[in-house]
């Protein structure tokens, strides 16, 4: 029970911080949303944010997604979840029946894919590019230099609807350039929405621009071991 009252009151902390990041970035009152991430955490743990009014949520396994969230949407039909961890092929029909918003679009097989089953379901989730803005081996996304070619192939010839951007810096670096770059790219591609801020930067982000923030462990606490 302490947890999940901490986990309520630190999700008025972060909707304070946000707010109070909007007015010094001068931006309108409630232009900036919020994702909580709630990847590990039970259903214990985030029905208390549901009830709180927070509505919008995002998970990086689309496994672990389907245990908690096909039982909390029944419950709370008005609920978004958005996959914010990558995707493999194999479980796109699933994603695009479960979630309203795919972040991470990262590559053409997934991008194909997608288009497939959105044809295939008549199901039509909201998509994000994810943008490697670091360039790290290690980490899923588009390549920057590369991003203009793949939105387009996204556009013109697969008939995807791109919403915006996202990305996720390098742990070890400023996000500000990152931020940055991301916005950049955005606004050549004529896209507006862009979702990037996690706990530690998201008032960064919202200053550069971020129209949606994914904040975890800020509100539910540290993740759980897996």
């Amino acid at each position: 029970m302490e947890r999940q009252v901490a986990a309520t009151e630190n999700l008025s902390k972060v909707r304070a911080a946000i707010a109070a990041a909007e007015r010094e970035a001068g931006r309108e009152s409630g232009s900036v949303g919020l994702v909580a991430v709630s990847k590990t955490k039970p259903v214990e743990d985030i029905r208390p944010a549901i009830e709180a009014g927070q509505l919008v949520f995002g998970e990086n396994r689309v496994q672990e997604a389907q245990s908690k969230w096909l039982t909390l949407k029944s419950e709370t039909p008005d609920v978004q979840l958005h996959l914010i961890g990558p995707l493999q092929s194999n479980k796109t029909a699933d994603a695009v029946a479960l979630f309203d918003v795919i972040q991470t679009v990262d590559r053409e097989k997934i991008a194909r894919e997608i288009a497939r089953e959105i044809n295939k379901q008549c199901r039509s989730p909201k998509l994000f590019i994810q943008i490697n803005t670091g360039s790290e081996p290690q980490k899923a996304g588009i390549e920057p230099n590369h991003a203009l070619e793949f939105i387009d192939l996204c556009r013109n010839e697969l008939d995807l609807d791109i919403a915006g951007l996202m990305c996720i810096p390098p742990i070890d670096e400023n996000p500000g350039p990152h931020f940055a770059l991301l916005a950049k790219i955005a606004a050549t591609a004529g896209l507006k929405q862009l979702s990037m801020g996690m706990s530690d930067d998201f008032e960064t982000a919202i200053a550069m621009g971020a129209t949606q923030v994914r904040v975890g462990s800020a509100i539910f606490g540290a993740r759980e071991s897996r």
